[in-house]
Parts: C-alpha cells; structure tokens; sequence
C-alpha cells in the first residue's frame, strides 16, 4: 500500500492578476516527475464582459503538455495551428506542445457575458526529450466521451482520461507513460486505486474530506505527494469528495525552465525564446463575435 510522503496544503498565488490555488512546485519540490505544476482557478464570473478581456490572452508554449481539466463553465481553447474549440464541464483540453505552440484560454462567450460559475485545474506533464521538438498536437475529449471505469460502487465515479485501467484505456494520446484519473466520490464511496509500481504518484483534493489507508483524514484542498512503495492507495469519502490522480513513469532528465517553456538545458531555453520572438511558433490572431 502506498504511503504519503508529504500533504502539502494548496496555497493562493498571483499569476497575471487572476489569484489561483496552487500545489505544484512547493517549496523544496519542483517536480514530482512527470508533472511539473497544478493550478486551481475557481470563481464566480461576474459577466458584463467581453470574451477578449477576461481568462488567458495568447502566449507561447514548448517542451511539454499543458493540460486542463474543466469542472465548470467552459474554456474557450484558440492557438496557432487554428484550432478553436470551447469544452465546458467535465472535459478536457490536452496540448502537447512539441517544438512550439501559441495559445489562449478563455472563459466561453456566454461565460463572460453573462456570469457563472468558472473552474478548472491546469497541470504541466513534461515531454521527454525526444518529442520537446516534435509537432505540436490539441486533443479534447467532452465529459460524454470521457471513459467512466466501473469500480463496483456506485459512489464512486472514476472517469479516465489517458492511461490503462481496469481493462479500459484512456482517450488521450500522451508523449509518455501516465495514468490520469478524475475522481468524484459521495460520501461513504470507497475504492482502492491501483497505480503501476513504477510510476511516481500524486492526488489532488478539490474539496470534501477523505479517508486514505483507512487511516489518516484529510480535508480541504491538498495535494498527496505519494512515497514508491506500494501498487494502490485507499480513498474512502467522509464528505462529498473530488480528486485527481496523476501518475506517470519519471523521465528521469535534466529539467530547464523559463516560463512557458521546459526544455533540457539553457541554451535549448534560449532558442525557445529566440524562436519565439521570430514567429517560429505560429502566430495566434484571436477572432471574436
């Protein structure tokens, strides 16, 4: 059985104006490799808005998958390679960003105008060095077409979004091995989560409290740095509860970053930036109605 290794309570951050929750990296970790950051924005939209002055204008990504998980209203996702798609609760948006992409990440149209309720995680998963430079790829998937593995308590609602798991495979097509799930569990669900021995191991808690090994409670927004020691974990809700998990084989690379770009030295960080600035990445022209 997995133990954890550290809780780490989210903490509030300032990224560009908009206060987020945040519990990747923390202090002394920047990394649990593959996953380099988790960012939790939750609000209440006020609307009286125009889509082009609110969420996340264009900007530049390489080296690795930015990847959100919408919980509710809807993320309008536009980038260079003229891709424009608006995925609302439930669904997911993965980009892999390859050699490089320019993109934004918008509430919905009807989101800004009118108001509601907006919230979504957005987590890195690095790239291993033979595709940091690959072409760039989108893929959503909707809640609809999202898998919902049958765990054999109706409490428990495990939808699966890359990776194996129980004989069900995982829509997303990922640049290495990872298995992602989004949990939601009513009070009393209980289940027995199975990772692969190898893999290093988060859980993200949005909300609600829970039971882990039958043991210790954990409440609030946490995240669970998980020890390599064992092949499942226990998660038992005492409230209503939703959790991420995201596991994933370690690259095991040097890590280099700056802002939106992760490569494996400096001077690959240097060219991103070079590259950038001269319009290598695509050019992203947002239209609105």
């Amino acid at each position: 059985m997995r133990t954890i290794k550290q809780i780490v309570p989210a903490f509030k951050i300032n990224m560009g104006g908009h206060i987020l929750d945040q519990a990747l990296p923390y202090r002394g970790v920047d990394q649990i490799d593959p996953f380099l950051l988790i960012h939790h924005w939750k609000q209440n939209m006020e609307g009286g808005q125009h889509q082009s002055t609110v969420g996340v204008g264009p900007h530049p990504h390489r080296g690795f998958s930015p990847v959100t998980f919408i919980y509710e209203g809807g993320v309008h996702h536009r980038d260079s390679t003229g891709e424009s798609q608006v995925v609302y609760g439930g669904g997911t948006q993965w980009m892999n960003s390859g050699k490089g992409i320019v993109h934004s990440e918008r509430p919905a149209q009807e989101i800004a105008e009118k108001g509601g309720e907006f919230e979504f995680i957005q987590f890195w998963v690095n790239a291993p060095s033979s595709h940091k430079m690959t072409e760039p790829n989108y893929q959503a998937i909707t809640k609809e077409d999202t898998p919902i593995v049958d765990v054999g308590d109706p409490k428990v609602k495990l939808a699966l979004v890359t990776g194996d798991y129980k004989e069900t495979k995982g829509p997303i097509q990922p640049y290495s091995d990872v298995l992602i799930l989004r949990i939601d569990m009513e009070i009393g669900g209980k289940h027995e989560i199975q990772i692969p021995e190898t893999y290093n191991a988060l859980i993200y808690q949005l909300d609600g409290s829970f039971k882990v090994n039958n043991d210790q409670l954990i409440t609030g927004k946490n995240m669970l740095h998980l020890n390599n020691d064992g092949t499942s974990i226990v998660v038992e809700a005492m409230e209503n509860t939703r959790l991420m998990l995201l596991s994933g084989q370690p690259i095991n690379e040097e890590v280099s970053t700056y802002g939106p770009f992760v490569m494996n030295t400096e001077d690959e960080i240097r060219q991103a930036i070079l590259d950038y600035q001269s319009g290598k990445m695509g050019i992203l022209t947002e239209e609105f109605e």
